[in-house]
């Protein structure tokens, strides 16, 4: 099998990376950001998305500069306040044993992911690393689900999508894709059923089990 990963709350846990980001972009554009435990939603929808809300509807012009400032912090300090989350390598040197070609399939920009992935020694596991393009390109997983199938000539009966938003399990419902959840991130078992997630899953140990189920 295909295997899917997104990043961020499903291999590694961003929150404190992200949300200083998040803050340091706001206070450089003269907007009081908010506390860090009340910005956790934006871990997983595409950020620019995010900050249009932030600022609301007389600054979310502004969404775009912001963003901007939110990768200047990011990408030199953000990106490495992460840690991996417990079980994780352990269940992707199980699935590569297993023969399963596992790849990330994330909305952060390429750039950023690649580097997080080599920063925590996790390349040796993953076949593939791909995200958006600094420009917006592919920050859905529904259109970033289509391009790898389409590029690895992959059948969507062949692939599983995991990751713990709406997001991944809506993207990879949209490309026949089956979604499994996982609940140490930021979403929520609730909303990852609504969204069409086959299965739920605690641990990361217990992908082993559904991987391959259909």
């Amino acid at each position: 099998m295909h295997l899917l990963f997104d990043l961020d709350g499903t291999l590694t846990d961003p929150f404190p990376g992200i949300t200083r980001s998040i803050q340091h972009a706001l206070a450089s554009l003269e907007v009081v950001p908010p506390p860090a435990e009340n910005l956790g939603w934006c871990i997983g929808p595409p950020l620019k998305k995010s900050f249009a809300t932030l600022l609301g509807p007389e600054k979310e012009h502004l969404a775009e500069e912001a963003l901007g400032k939110y990768r200047e912090r990011f990408g030199t300090i953000g990106l490495f306040e992460n840690a991996v989350y417990a079980g994780i390598v352990e269940t992707l040197e199980a699935l590569q044993q297993r023969g399963h070609v596992i790849r990330v399939a994330t909305s952060k920009p390429t750039v950023f992911a690649r580097r997080i992935v080599d920063h925590f020694g996790l390349n040796k596991y993953f076949h593939t690393v791909d995200g958006s393009e600094l420009d917006g390109t592919r920050t859905e997983k529904i259109e970033l689900i289509a391009y790898i199938l389409e590029r690895e000539a992959i059948r969507p009966e062949e692939a599983v999508m995991i990751g713990d938003r709406e997001y991944d399990m809506r993207g990879a419902s949209h490309n026949g894709v089956r979604g499994l959840g996982v609940l140490w991130g930021y979403g929520t078992r609730e909303e990852l059923q609504a969204a069409g997630a086959a299965a739920c899953v605690a641990e990361p140990a217990e992908l082993l089990g559904l991987v391959e189920r259909r």
